[in-house]
């Protein structure tokens, strides 16, 4: 019988459904019962809130409601709680919910909104991580010495300063490293906010049933977060708040905050428990949700004239915008990985979340390495033209390989590392290196450039996760796990596991694609790329369970111990004989004799994970380890440019990830591709334009640019396999790494064609004009 597992290109499970249009997202959810509610935002970036005025707003035709913070007395917050959900007393940011209208109609609430008056007092206004650390800087955050701090040892706030967190690495002794150092080069970066404009807006339903309890329509990567912070907010039990999420139109990292569902659930309160329907319209999403932070970055590095790196020192200045919500924990990872993949044996680094009048933060796809990695792998192509190296060559002179330690003083090896060199060989070929970094061709230069990444996850030490198998009358099997298909095709991946554990083709595999908290296993959070390790651990921990079963009481039936029985194409069967056998349909849900008697019973297998071995950063050296393992790789990128009118057009892009196991070919090529295309996004035009007063001016798609489908270059992928041992099938997860070096690659490039350092994004041809001119801002 034909098996397909892994490393088989299969199409996605969900694929019919959405091509075809019938797949159903969070907002398709409809009931004659519905309300509409519609946000009340900030139009200063910094005020004292004087007064709201709602009564117009109350006699707009339909209006069932309007709520404002001044309502409540609530923080949120996972890290540290220093958000109001409806801001109360003043604004910290332009956007920031203020209050929300609920009526009949979408329409009518949005038509409210707008008769809703607020009374400002203007304040300074903080508008970079620089003015947020200057002296006498207005505090966003008078009261942070009171925050409550959820997890103490994560987070290391300044009271009465704009910093929220501090992490230092402190490895070998700097002052020894720029003894042994005979080069040494300096730069700064800076890089703005951006957003993560997926297709569909972020979302949520809110019901509280006559009986207490609150039902969770929300698109979100994270539904067992939802369901914990509301229950801990409102003083629920966990088991009272039911959180459903179907298929989710793109996240990037945007969906794990807990934002909306709080909101909806505080309109549906006001309402007396009515569902309350609240979608962000594309501007709110862009300004009102949290978005993808920036960073002002200083790195110094020292080499040997061979071009052997002795040391780096790095400060880091996260803008986390107006709250924390996860910017701590980037900043965190920044740090834990602040290097590269990079031996060095003397490493300083501080790293700051700072607070800005702008908006607030959170996951975004690498998790802030993107940004970290272009000033690392900018300054590594400035200490290569200072050595007179190959920016190639130094790479791989310097590239982690088992045995070195990482920043934090975790010790590597093959499995948890993977294969840099391998991946470096590759894409020079890939990328056809030896042409040559700059070339002139007629009017145009032809430039590439190339920068290494590396990833671990960031999960907490206890993060976990689940799955259940139960089997068919017809033998094909269902699947229920508790993550959530946000488009990277995950349940796909985790079918394929079950699979190839089980011999059986992948088709025979039903995945549950709604996520209900109710009879869902719980996992920890589709986020991190560790979805596939994870949960697909669990997935085999449930195999070999159900495996067990199966062949304990096919051992009764076909009279034999069930140690020489094996489970494979729907049979269980002899493994000496395998035309012995009895189909797994006869048995799954309890077998029957001839006579009438039965046995067994509906078998169901179920498995477990739980992280291993994680260990919190010391808050004085940072030593620890936040993941199990990482993934590194090797991007490139070449670009034609017009040193006439400095424009230029990406030629190529190209990406060599060790992946450990790929699962699925064309999946796995698929998730690398549009990494990168965000990446070129980020590092050629994207970016939040804040104008001096803290006001967004970039909030809509006609300002805001993204990559047109005719820009896109040639990608060209490839994979290296080196399996980390304790992973399924040693995989690795790879889901984000195809955004993380591009910008920086981009840079590189374009910094050899124009021949001018150019130290910050977005890459417009303004910006390198300015920079080959030597014109400020």
């Amino acid at each position: 019988m034909q098996t397909v597992g892994i490393g088989v290109s299969v199409p996605r499970k969900e694929s019919q459904d959405k091509v075809t249009g019938i797949a159903k997202y969070n907002t398709d959810y409809l009931s004659p019962k519905l309300l509409y509610a519609w946000l009340v935002t900030s139009l200063y970036a910094h005020a004292e809130i004087k007064s709201i005025d709602t009564s117009e707003a109350l006699q707009v035709s339909g209006v069932q409601a309007v709520i404002t913070g001044n309502s409540y007395n609530l923080l949120c917050g996972s890290i540290i709680e220093d958000r109001p959900p409806l801001a109360k007393e003043k604004v910290r940011y332009f956007g920031e919910p203020l209050a929300v209208v609920i009526a009949n109609r979408e329409a009518e609430a949005k038509e409210a909104a707008g008769k809703v008056k607020v009374e400002y007092n203007p304040l300074p206004v903080v508008n970079s991580p620089s003015a947020a650390l200057a002296t006498g800087a207005p505090l966003l955050h008078e009261k942070l010495a009171f925050y409550k701090r959820v997890k103490p040892s994560e987070i290391f706030p300044l009271p009465g300063t704009n910093i929220a967190q501090h992490i230092k690495i402190r490895k070998g002794d700097l002052e020894k490293g720029w003894q042994q150092s005979e080069v040494i080069v300096e730069s700064s970066f800076s890089l703005p906010q951006s957003n993560h404009i997926a297709m569909e807006p972020r979302n949520a339903i809110a019901e509280i049933k006559p009986d207490g309890k609150v039902i969770i329509h929300t698109s979100t990567q994270a539904p067992f977060d939802v369901q914990k912070m509301l229950s801990l907010y409102f003083k629920l039990d966990e088991t009272q708040v039911i959180v459903h999420t179907p298929l989710v139109g793109g996240g990037f990292g945007g969906k794990t905050a807990v934002q909306l569902e709080i909101i909806a659930y505080l309109a549906s309160q006001a309402v007396a428990g009515r569902p309350v329907k609240l979608v962000a319209s594309r501007e709110q999403d862009m300004t009102s949700s949290p978005g993808h932070l920036g960073l002002d970055a200083q790195v110094k590095v020292g080499a040997t004239k061979a071009g052997i790196i002795k040391a780096m020192e790095i400060t880091y200045q996260v803008d986390i915008g107006a709250y924390v919500d996860s910017g701590s924990q980037m900043t965190r990872a920044i740090s834990a990985d602040c290097t590269g993949p990079y031996k060095i044996d003397h490493v300083w680094c501080d790293a700051y979340s700072v607070y800005t009048n702008h908006t607030y933060v959170t996951a975004f796809r690498g998790f802030g390495r993107l940004s970290y990695v272009f000033a690392i792998e900018r300054t590594l192509d400035k200490l290569a033209f200072a050595l007179g190296m190959d920016p190639f060559e130094l790479r791989l002179k310097n590239a982690l390989t088992p045995d070195a330690t990482t920043p934090t003083m975790v010790r590597l090896n093959k499995s948890n590392l993977g294969d840099l060199p391998a991946c470096l060989t590759k894409i020079k070929d890939l990328i056809n290196w030896d042409e040559g970094v700059r070339r002139e061709i007629g009017p145009k230069v032809i430039a590439k450039g190339i920068s290494c990444l590396w990833k671990t996850s960031s999960s907490p030490p206890n993060a976990g996760s689940g799955a259940i198998i139960t089997i068919n009358v017809d033998g094909t099997l269902n699947l229920n796990v508790g993550t959530v298909e946000i488009g990277s095709g995950s349940k796909t991946s985790l079918a394929q596991i079950l699979a190839e554990k089980l011999k059986m083709d992948v088709s025979k595999i039903n995945v549950v694609m709604e996520v209900n908290t109710e009879i869902s296993p719980k996992h920890w959070k589709t986020v991190a790329s560790m979805t596939n390790f994870m949960v697909g651990n669990a997935v085999l921990d449930a195999a070999e369970d159900l495996v067990h079963q199966l062949t304990n009481i096919a051992g009764i039936v076909l009279r034999c111990p069930p140690e020489v029985l094996e489970v494979g194409g729907g049979r269980v069967y002899l493994k000496e004989d395998p035309d012995i056998y009895i189909e797994i349909k006869e048995i799954g849900n309890g077998y029957q004799y001839p006579g009438g008697n039965s046995i067994g019973g509906q078998i169901i297998g179920r498995g477990n994970f739980i992280m291993q071995h994680i260990v919190n950063m010391d808050k004085d050296t940072g030593k620890g380890r936040l993941g199990p393992a990482w993934a590194v790789g090797a991007q490139a990128v070449e670009v034609a440019f017009d040193p006439v009118n400095y424009t230029y057009q990406i030629l190529k892009a190209a990406t060599v990830i060790d992946a450990g196991k790929v699962l699925n070919p064309k999946g796995a090529r698929g998730v690398i591709i549009g990494g990168m295309c965000m990446g070129l996004g980020y590092g050629s035009r994207e970016h939040c334009l804040y104008g001096a007063g803290g006001k967004r001016e970039n909030p809509q798609l006609r300002t805001y640019h993204l990559m047109r489908f005719g820009e896109n270059p040639t990608y060209l992928v490839d994979f290296v396999e080196t399996p980390h041992i304790i992973a399924p099938y040693g995989l690795r997860g790879i889901a984000e790494h195809g955004i993380i070096g591009i910008p920086a690659a981009l840079a590189n490039a374009l910094s050899a064609a124009a021949q001018v350092e150019l130290n910050q994004t977005p890459l417009t041809p303004e910006a390198i004009w300015r920079a080959k001119k030597g014109v400020s801002q």
